[in-house]
C-alpha cells in the first residue's frame, strides 16, 4: 500500500504520491478545498516536471517531418549521421533500431549496445534526433528504424549506404625495367567520396620518403569528385630499387607490385608494349628459333606513364 503525505496551507491541499516503478505521481491541487482538482504530472528521476503540452491543428501529436531523408550514403571509415526529425514529440521517447537484427541501439540519449560507435543526440533547434555511427564499417550498411513511443508505434526508416573505395597500382603485378631507367608507379583510388587523408608508399616494408627530389618524387592529385592518384617516380633506378612497392591509404586495404631492375647484360632493344610495358626482343632471333624468341618476348620492361588529367587516360598508354 502506497503512503501519502498531505501538506496543508491556507489555500491549497497538496497530496503527492511517489511511485518508483509506476507511472509518474500526480499532484492534486484543491483551491480552497472546494473547487474541482487540477491534475499535473510529476516526473521522477530527473524527467521533465511540466504538464504535457496540448497541440492543435492538423497534427495533434507527434509526426515525422516529411522532408526527412530516407537514404544516407557515407564512405568506409568516416562518421555517418542518420537524422530523424520529429515534430510535437511532447513526452514521447525516440528509439533507434537496427533492422537486420532488431537490436535496440538507443532510447532518447541512452545507448543500449556495447558498440561505442553508436550514440544518439538531439538537435533541439530542428527537433532532430540523430543517430551517429562512428568509423563506419561495411557491415553497418542497411536499414535503420527511428521509432516514436506512441500507441500504435510510429516509425521512420533510413537506409545507410556504405561506399568502399577501391585502390590499385596500374600496370602489371611484376614490372621489369632496365637499370638507370625512369620508373613511374601510379596508385589510383576510386569511388572515394572524401579525399584520402594520406597515401603512403612503402619499399619492402620501409616507407618511401621524397627527401631527394633528384632521385625520388611523390605527388598526389585529386581527379574529379571520387578519384585520387598518387604518383611515385624513381628517376634513375638501380638494382637496389628492386623489390615490393606498396601503396597504402587511410582506412583502406593496400595494393602492391614487384619491381625488377635489370642489369646491363640484358638486351637493350626495347619495343613499346601494353600497360606501359615493353617486350625484350632478342638480338639473335634467327639463331634462337621461334621457341626461343617466344620465350624471350614474355619479359616486360616498364616505362614511365605519361601525366594524365582524366580517369580514362590513366589506363591508356
Amino acid at each position: 500500500m502506497h503512503s501519502f503525505t498531505p501538506t496543508i496551507s491556507s489555500r491549497f491541499l497538496i497530496i503527492s504520491s511517489y511511485f518508483t516503478a509506476l507511472p509518474p505521481a500526480l499532484i492534486l491541487i484543491f483551491s480552497n478545498f472546494t473547487s474541482s482538482p487540477t491534475i499535473y504530472p510529476v516526473f521522477l528521476r530527473g524527467e521533465a516536471s511540466h504538464p504535457v503540452k496540448r497541440f492543435t491543428g492538423l497534427y495533434t501529436g507527434p509526426y515525422f517531418d516529411p522532408t526527412t531523408t530516407a537514404n544516407i550514403t557515407t564512405q568506409l571509415g568516416t562518421h555517418a549521421y542518420l537524422p530523424c526529425r520529429v515534430k510535437q514529440l511532447g513526452n514521447k521517447s525516440v528509439s533507434w533500431i537496427r533492422r537486420r537484427d532488431a537490436h535496440i541501439l538507443t532510447v532518447d540519449r541512452y545507448t543500449f549496445i556495447a558498440d561505442e560507435r553508436f550514440q544518439a543526440f538531439l538537435v533541439e533547434a530542428t527537433d532532430t534526433w540523430t543517430l551517429q555511427v562512428k568509423y563506419v564499417q561495411a557491415r553497418d550498411a542497411g536499414q535503420y528504424e527511428c521509432q516514436v513511443s506512441t500507441e500504435p508505434k510510429m516509425s521512420h526508416f533510413i537506409v545507410l549506404n556504405v561506399v568502399v573505395p577501391k585502390i590499385e597500382i596500374l600496370g602489371e603485378s611484376d614490372i621489369f625495367v632496365k637499370s638507370d631507367s625512369k620508373v613511374t608507379l601510379k596508385c589510383v583510388i576510386t569511388q572515394s567520396l572524401e579525399e584520402p587523408a594520406y597515401i603512403f608508399w612503402y619499399h619492402d616494408g620501409e616507407r618511401v620518403l621524397n627527401y631527394d627530389r633528384n632521385a625520388i618524387d611523390i605527388r598526389m592529385e585529386r581527379i574529379g569528385s571520387d578519384t585520387t592518384v598518387s604518383t611515385l617516380t624513381v628517376y634513375h633506378s638501380v638494382p637496389q630499387d628492386s623489390g615490393n612497392y606498396t601503396c597504402s591509404s587511410s582506412n583502406l586495404e593496400s595494393s602492391s607490385v614487384l619491381l625488377h631492375v635489370l642489369n646491363g647484360e640484358h638486351p637493350a632493344a626495347i619495343q613499346r608494349g601494353k600497360n606501359s610495358g615493353s617486350h625484350i626482343t632478342c638480338w639473335s632471333q634467327l639463331h634462337m628459333g621461334l621457341f626461343g624468341f617466344a620465350a624471350c618476348t614474355t619479359i616486360r620492361l616498364a616505362l614511365a606513364i605519361a601525366p594524365v588529367t582524366t580517369t580514362s587516360q590513366l589506363l591508356s598508354v
